[in-house]
């Protein structure tokens, strides 16, 4: 495990969204670089699309993550 030295106010985005999005900070920022990841090697993907093949990956069918 490393350490990664960000700018104060990324810190503090990175905080408020962790708790809106029920992860722990070091989750949350870990999420934005993996997606960032995925959107710099699949360009021509939107989010969504990044995220679904993330859940295909996993085995996970849409169904089971919809909303009701």
């Amino acid at each position: 495990m490393g350490l990664v030295k960000i700018d104060e106010d990324l810190h503090e985005d990175v905080r408020r969204a962790s708790a809106v999005m029920c992860r722990s900070i070091n989750a949350q920022a870990e999420f934005w670089m993996k997606i960032g990841m995925l959107a710099e090697a699949n360009p021509t993907m939107s989010y969504q699309q990044i995220v679904q093949m993330q859940l295909e990956a996993a085995q996970i069918s849409h169904a089971e993550v919809a909303i009701a």
